[in-house]
């Protein structure tokens, strides 16, 4: 495994501590996170929600910038909404699935 493909792991890790407050399950299950970039110290997120106008986004913006903060050399978040593809339970991992009862 490469320094990327270890980095990326570790975003990815760190997402997974963020549990959405209103479903109880983490981001990276629910299938929300569309995309990271690491370039000079920046980690930019492509995410979505699972409905538009959601009204915990700046809440999970908030936890999303935190958790990945952690992270050593990463001086700044940025999150980018994104509604295409639009949200859908396809998007879950099993784990997410069984987790809502809808296995």
């Amino acid at each position: 495994m490469d320094n990327t493909e270890n980095f990326d792991q570790q975003m990815l890790a760190c997402l997974e501590k963020v549990i959405d407050p209103e479903l109880q399950c983490d981001i990276v299950n629910l299938g929300l996170i569309y995309g990271l970039d690491f370039n000079k110290g920046t980690v930019t997120v492509q995410m979505t929600l699972t409905t538009m106008g959601c009204p915990i986004m700046g809440e999970l913006e908030h936890m999303v910038k935190n958790s990945l903060r952690e992270l050593p050399n990463v001086t700044e978040v940025m999150v980018d909404f994104v509604w295409e593809p639009a949200w859908s339970i396809d998007r879950m991992s099993r784990y997410a699935k069984m987790a809502l009862g809808l296995h």
